[in-house]
């Protein structure tokens, strides 16, 4: 039987109508503990208060509890202030922010100053509704296709998703709790997880669930809805006891990308319900919405959204939408190709926008990942294009998760030898200035907060550190012999841990003697020219984030640095280089081993 349902309430006059609800009627929940709206109202009252009469309009709010941001939300725009969300607070994103905003809510580093609201405030205050024209938010891009863009957005576009996606599924959700995986701080889940909520009467879990075994429990609690990304829902493991989310579930929604069939139906199996997926962006809203059939699995179309309309722009099958949810009246051109299947319905063919230039030739990355994905040795590809530095030839760089037989490919023979078997299947449909250069092999793709792979997060797999964190512990001289003491932290991130070996990685023996060399020369004053290694013993591996100790000791006379890896462990691993006495280094030098790992 459906729950109750409560009339939809507009979002320009949210605060108000918040105001009149029973106030022990239920917002939500913070870590199991019940809260209610009182709690609520008196949260958007002291946010509205803090920012009241504060300089500026423009505002940055970040929060990880669904139930506290958006009593923030509502009181910074009862304060007349426009909130820009960002996913994350890291360095680049808070840097971009400090540009364009006055101020910073909620749980950004301390150097930006932060602003919370107090625990309490007095007096009854004023709640006014709102213009459908005011500036309410500034959200961004994911930065999945690129560097993220930052798209404001008036109330009156909120609105119109929010009353859309009433009309679509309010009927499936009826009064059902909210329970998400994404964050609030994207457009998605901003929408699914607190404005809609919050319109509809709907309580919400304050914090997102980032692991399947919590996420089982809290499903089967009581009736509910999910929202999840394509990310979360494919890695749900079938171990676990889903009967408690198959009785209580009402509905399962999915947004950030395409949802692959098998993902879908396994979802269905576990969850009983068939995921609906949402396509859109941060620029358009909500644009069109599919649910998979069992039985008719070729039917991958989409349905556009009431209100929205679309059609083709040219021959290439690029889309166009216009619709309520945007700023204006307009069509917007998209980056994403489509054909007509049926009236109302388009099938997505890919982006157009992924065609790059190399060596003035076209190259469609679209269609180097499609090749990649036709070999059994792949499960997940994506090729991005490499900044380049000047004078050179931009690269083709790929990521890849190997299916069953490319990881036993990769553990028996390496990773030169699976680049090699890569580029030969490539080699008939791709231009040769277009073969991937540069090769990551991964145990899945990285995701952000959104469950997106975004093209930041792949490049920084480029720029894995080579080194360790290191930390001089003693710097001694015994007569000739001085004695050098280090502890080193060796990051999972490690450059070196790629391919070596997936599932276990371990620090390659050759890397051991390169670090023991290296540090040696920036503290020594060790000969120029390398001679020969002796005695090599590598006992056990150095595993990722496990500290261990480098001794180094240098015989001068005998022109020769022995070195021993060690931990509570044990001895890792030992050796002796020797060197031609004729020139001596000055410390901090490069190293001059006859190789390069």
């Amino acid at each position: 039987m459906p729950e109750p349902r409560t009339p939809i309430l507009a979002l320009a006059s949210l605060a108000r109508a918040l105001c009149t609800r029973p106030a022990a009627m239920p917002a939500g929940w913070r870590d199991g503990a019940a809260l209610d709206h009182a709690h609520f109202v008196a949260r958007m009252d002291a946010w509205a208060s803090l920012l009241e009469g504060r300089q500026g309009r423009h505002f940055a709010l970040y929060l990880d509890d669904s139930i506290e941001f958006g009593a923030a939300l509502l009181g910074a725009w009862q304060a007349g202030k426009t909130i820009w969300l960002t996913a994350d607070t890291l360095p680049a994103s808070c840097a971009s922010l400090a540009a364009s905003v006055n101020g910073f809510l909620g749980q950004f580093p301390a150097a930006y100053a932060p602003l919370s609201a107090p625990a309490e405030v007095s007096g009854v205050r004023q709640w006014t509704v709102l213009d459908d024209d005011f500036a309410a938010l500034v959200v961004h891009t994911s930065g999945s296709t690129g560097v993220a863009q930052a798209i404001p957005k008036k109330l009156s576009q909120l609105g119109s998703e929010i009353a859309t996606l009433e009309q679509l599924f309010g009927a499936r959700a009826g009064g059902a709790a909210v329970v998400a995986t994404v964050t609030h701080q994207h457009i998605y889940g901003l929408l699914f997880k607190v404005l809609w909520p919050l319109c509809a009467s709907r309580a919400v879990h304050a914090f997102s669930v980032d692991f399947p075994e919590p996420l089982a429990a809290l499903l089967a609690q009581g009736p509910c809805v999910l929202a999840a990304s394509p990310a979360h829902l494919k890695r749900l493991p079938d171990y676990l006891d889903w009967s408690g989310a198959r009785s209580q579930l009402r509905a399962v929604f999915s947004s950030g990308g395409p949802l692959a069939l098998d993902s879908a139906l396994a979802a269905q199996r576990l969850l009983g319900c068939m995921p609906c997926e949402i396509y859109g962006s941060s620029e358009t809203g909500g644009v069109a919405w599919r649910q998979r059939m069992a039985d008719r699995p070729e039917d991958d179309s989409w349905q556009a959204f009431p209100g929205v309309q679309w059609r083709l722009l040219d021959d290439d099958g690029a889309l166009a939408v216009r619709s309520a949810h945007l700023a204006d009246d307009g069509w917007l051109a998209l980056a994403d190709r489509a054909r007509q299947t049926a009236e109302g319905h388009f099938q997505l063919l890919g982006r157009s926008d992924r065609i790059v230039k190399i060596e003035e030739k076209r190259i469609s990355l679209s269609a180097i990942e499609a090749a990649l994905l036709a070999t059994p040795l792949v499960a997940e590809a994506r090729v991005l294009l490499c900044d380049a530095p000047a004078g050179e030839r931009q690269k083709v760089a790929a990521f890849i998760v190997c299916s069953a037989a490319g990881r036993a490919l990769l553990e028996a023979q390496g990773k030169l030898a699976l680049n090699r078997q890569l580029q030969l299947a490539l080699s008939g449909q791709v231009e040769a200035v277009a073969l991937p250069r540069r090769w990551r092999y991964l145990d899945h793709m990285p995701i952000n907060a959104q469950g997106k792979t975004t093209q930041s997060l792949l490049l920084a797999l480029l720029d894995k550190p080579r080194l360790p964190q290191a930390q001089l512990l003693e710097c001694a001289a015994e007569g000739e012999a001085p004695r050098l003491l280090l502890e080193l932290r060796v990051p999972a991130t490690l450059f070196y841990f790629d391919g070596h070996f997936t599932g276990a990685p371990l620090l390659p023996g050759v890397v051991q003697v390169e670090w023991a060399l290296h540090f040696a020369r920036l503290h020594l004053a060790l000969p120029a020219r390398f001679r020969a290694m002796h005695a090599l013993k590598f006992q056990q591996p150095v595993l990722p984030e496990r500290p261990v100790r480098l001794l180094l000791e240098y015989d001068a006379a005998k022109a020769s640095l022995h070195f021993r890896y060690l931990s509570d462990a044990g001895q890792h691993a030992s050796g002796r280089i020797d060197f031609h006495p004729d020139v001596i280094a000055v410390p901090g030098g490069d190293s001059s081993l006859p190789f390069q790992p």
